[in-house]
């Protein structure tokens, strides 16, 4: 008790307290007023449902969930498995990644999943990754593409941890390891006979970033790791920021590729969600936290706030390139500064670089062919 009430009073002094606390509120609350004083500045897009693009060139429609033993991600393999999807999972822990798959079944007795065991953080364990689901796909006699791809794994650290590859675990889990993911399954996406698609799952938090760098050391969260007191918040958001520079661009360079005209890029907010990304925090804090969104009415259950997730997931084909936020099929604009496209060209380089320098740029030679 003494050192949790140690822990929470020195968390309370520092400064990464104060920005989460009013600068994530802030990005919040601009969010929502955008849907409530500019109603005529959003979109609404009807949810289409996976078996309308069905295809007799394949017998399942597949969906890959990262971070999909709790919170967003388990609401979204409840859902997209009642939708028809085959849902593969991707989770750390294999013991959780087994309770999500009874309670599925238990629910659903038709639904149609798939789990692996994948560290989003870590370089090798998502190409391995890669090659087991190549080879289930094989084994199973379906067609070798996948149908959605759902970047949803995110962590928000207290401390600084390193990944295997020698990056800030959280910029790993956060930004590093989707842009290496989606890049790994580019050839599966692209190879879909009906349309396909990739959900970023970002953050409103990216708001607080007021100005970006986008070189190694940033991206690679190396120079957060070197600062005594490392920044939790700020690295979160940054983290996010990246996820969605990344999506505009994508969506840019796929757009600018004939043969993949039919794969398109979403990037989604769910809004503030009681999920256990709070867990590091000192416990008075986060309860705290959770306590005053509810109060206000901006708390959503993972239930609710995966709304936007679907939303964006069930999405036309033709739609692409949006930031969803806020539920009913809304899409808004995000900061002037996501859509900088000389940033995102920035990051792309940068990132595609880490990964040469983690000698592993032949395993990703087939998506900058692509690219």
């Amino acid at each position: 008790m003494v050192k949790e009430l140690k822990e929470s009073t020195k968390f309370v002094l520092s400064v990464e307290f104060w920005r989460i606390g009013l600068y994530w509120t802030v990005a919040l609350l601009v969010s929502y007023f955008q849907l409530l004083l500019f109603p005529k500045h959003f979109k609404s897009y009807p949810r289409c449902s996976p078996t309308s693009t069905s295809s007799k060139s394949i017998s399942s429609t597949v969906c890959i969930i990262t971070g999909a033993t709790s919170g967003l991600g388990k609401a979204a393999a409840f859902a997209l498995s009642k939708e028809g999807f085959f849902v593969v999972l991707a989770g750390r822990s294999t013991t959780k990644l087994a309770e999500t798959v009874a309670e599925i079944k238990n629910v659903n007795k038709d639904a149609q999943v798939k789990a692996f065991q994948v560290d989003v953080s870590s370089l090798q364990s998502l190409l391995k990754f890669k090659d087991s689901l190549q080879q289930w796909l094989l084994d199973s006699n379906m067609h070798s593409s996948i149908q959605l791809l759902i970047n949803n794994a995110g962590i928000l650290a207290t401390l600084s941890r390193c990944s295997e590859e020698g990056f800030d675990q959280a910029m790993g889990t956060n930004y590093i390891g989707a842009f290496s993911l989606t890049k790994l399954l580019l050839p599966l996406l692209g190879n879909s006979p009906v349309a396909s698609r990739i959900v970023n799952v970002t953050s409103f938090t990216y708001r607080s970033v007021s100005s970006v760098q986008v070189d190694n050391d940033t991206v690679s969260g190396k120079c957060f790791m070197r600062l005594k007191g490392y920044p939790c918040g700020h690295v979160y958001e940054y983290s996010k920021l990246c996820l969605l520079l990344f999506s505009y661009e994508l969506h840019r360079r796929l757009g600018a590729m004939a043969n993949f005209h039919h794969v398109s890029v979403i990037a989604v907010d769910p809004g503030a969600v009681e999920t256990n990304i709070m867990r590091e925090l000192p416990l008075c804090i986060s309860y705290l936290a959770l306590s005053v969104l509810r109060l206000v009415g901006l708390l959503q259950s993972p239930e609710r706030g995966v709304s936007a997730i679907l939303d964006a997931s069930l999405a036309p084909p033709e739609v692409s390139g949006l930031y969803f936020f806020g539920g009913k099929g809304r899409a808004i604009n995000s900061s002037k500064l996501s859509y900088n496209p000389k940033l995102g060209e920035q990051l792309w380089t940068t990132s595609s670089a880490l990964l040469k320098a983690a000698c592993l740029e032949t395993c990703f030679s087939a998506a900058d062919t692509i690219l």
